[in-house]
């Protein structure tokens, strides 16, 4: 009998591959998503009053300094630390590297089916 018999019970490695990357998936989705609700639940606490007004004070210096581009760079990088930006971007990651690694598991299923 031929290991990649499937009559020969021997697990063939495309199926060992197809299962691992599978499990590699559940696992990124899973971590990524409990690490999503992490960061957004530890971001979420309420500002000063005092960090607010210190904001608007750096704002108009950015804006001074660097003009219209120094301010849009600026506002981006505020909304890029937000709590619930980094929550979706972590999850949105976590999903694409789980989507990957399901079709990875899927091609190399096919692969090792017979023709």
């Amino acid at each position: 009998m031929n290991a990649n018999d499937p009559a020969s019970g021997a697990a063939a490695p495309g199926g060992q591959r197809g299962r691992r990357f599978r499990a590699a998936g559940v696992i990124i989705l899973v971590l990524g998503l409990v690490g999503a609700g992490l960061v957004w639940r530890l971001g979420t606490r309420p500002e000063d009053e005092f960090q607010i007004g210190e904001d608007k004070a750096a704002t108009r210096q950015v804006e001074m300094l660097y003009g219209q581009q120094g301010l849009l760079i600026e506002n981006l990088k505020e909304d890029l630390q937000q709590p619930g930006t980094l929550a979706f971007l972590t999850a949105a990651v976590a999903g694409i590297l789980a989507a990957g690694c399901f079709g990875f598991a899927h091609r190399a299923e096919q692969d090792d089916e017979p023709r």
